[in-house]
């Protein structure tokens, strides 16, 4: 098969279309011919050599997200079939004409979604949902923070957070993005390079603060996310772009009774992928099926494009996700 493969660590050009063997699903897993795959960050960091891949995962092929047609199943599979449309979450290997996914990663492609819209879909939706919903708790009515808006995981955190019933207030990096998001649906985006986002967050909750927060960013964030968060509010850390290493005044987290939690997704085990997927089918996929949270994409990229591709994710020019095309 032809894929995309980091041929050593550095920039956008050491992505190479090579030929590669084509792997063999295991019991539990299926084997896609793939038509499209979303591209992460995470696809960025392992292609500079910062973000090894898990074991058993592929080594050398970025893409975490996949969509396209079951072309054989292992001899333990029971959800799935040969011919079966489907988009997966993987733990690498997705920039390839074919992968292997669990068969608990895998989900229907819902309602009329091309196979590029489909692909754009597990990753944020997976981290979306297990970090805001389930980790950040986030009931209806209380109120969300995105930093990082117009991102493929703010598109998907805006648009799933309004649909369930929640203010959201995102920050975005220029007044396009700002308006792009709260085209979305956002209720205010606030462009963080003229404005303080803790002083408007105070002004639009009335002193009172969000319930949760949703940061890929950390470093000097911190104080303000600490600021920004309403008594027994949740703050996950998803990314830390800005830095790892932060001050923080805990005198503040013991009085408003704070939450600080984070994940990370990729080495977390296939029952837990599992879960989540089945939360995702009935929980997300309605509202996907009947056009109420749509897919919003920036730029579909020929698969031989990749570099290009990764040029604009590094760029962070992009509102929304950008896909390959095999």
């Amino acid at each position: 098969m032809k894929a995309i493969v980091i041929t050593q660590p550095g920039g956008p050009e050491v992505l190479q279309l090579q030929e590669h063997p084509q792997p063999v699903p295991r019991p539990h897993e299926v084997l896609i011919k793939v038509e499209a795959a979303g591209v992460n960050r995470p696809d960025v960091a392992q292609r500079k050599g910062v973000y090894p891949p898990p074991p058993g995962a592929p080594q050398d092929i970025p893409g975490l997200e996949v969509a396209g047609v079951v072309e054989a199943i292992g001899s333990s599979v029971t959800l799935w079939k040969p011919g079966d449309r489907v988009c997966a979450l993987i733990s690498g290997g997705g920039y390839a004409e074919y992968c292997t996914a669990p068969e608990g990663q895998c989900l229907p492609i819902p309602g009329n979604l091309t196979m590029a819209e489909a692909a754009s879909l597990p990753e944020t939706f997976f981290t979306v949902w297990s970090n805001v919903f389930q980790r950040g708790h986030l009931q209806p009515g209380e109120s969300l923070l995105v930093h990082g808006g117009s991102s493929g995981i703010g598109v998907t955190a805006i648009q799933l957070a309004k649909a369930l019933g929640s203010p959201v207030y995102v920050t975005a990096g220029s007044d396009k993005k700002c308006r792009f998001c709260e085209q979305l649906g956002a209720d205010k985006a606030i462009n963080y390079k003229q404005e303080n986002f803790a002083e408007v967050i105070e002004q639009l909750t009335q002193g009172k603060g969000v319930n949760v927060i949703l940061d890929m960013i950390g470093g000097d964030y911190m104080s303000g996310n600490i600021n920004s968060l309403a008594e027994d509010g949740r703050l996950v850390m998803i990314n830390t772009m800005k830095g790892k290493d932060v001050q923080l005044d805990l005198s503040v987290v013991m009085r408003k009774r704070l939450v600080i939690t984070g994940s990370t997704l990729r080495a977390r085990h296939v029952a837990f992928k599992a879960d989540i997927a089945t939360a995702l089918r009935k929980q997300v996929w309605p509202l996907l099926q009947n056009g109420r949270i749509k897919p919003v994409i920036h730029q579909v990229f020929p698969a031989h494009q990749a570099a290009q591709a990764h040029q604009l994710m590094e760029s962070s020019e992009h509102m929304g996700k950008i896909v390959l095309e095999f």
